[in-house]
């Protein structure tokens, strides 16, 4: 298992138990494969540049550990999302 961290922006136009939603089930991609090891809520932040014709975001990180196969799928599941605006996974053992 590797050690990974996601982070990703949630459409600041959600209602707040949608967003919260959006978190639950990203962590349940990650647990059905791999184990979840911090969730760090950042909150309502601004953004560097304009997303979608908005200028903040919700944003998540979450630490987790996993097998190779699991960033790809998480990938192509949060790409698919509409909830999800950006997001990036990046290997922490990777030097």
């Amino acid at each position: 298992m590797k050690n990974y961290e996601v982070m990703f922006i949630i459409n600041p136009a959600l209602e707040d138990a949608k967003k919260e939603a959006t978190v639950e089930k990203v962590k349940d991609i990650i647990a059905a494969d791999g184990e979840v090891s911090k969730v760090d809520t950042w909150g309502m932040r601004k953004l560097a540049y304009p997303i979608q014709k908005k200028n903040e975001g919700y944003y998540v990180v979450i630490e987790f550990a996993a097998s190779t196969e699991l960033p790809k799928e998480l990938d192509r599941r949060l790409r698919i999302s509409d909830d999800v605006m950006r997001h990036i996974i990046i290997s922490k053992d990777a030097k």
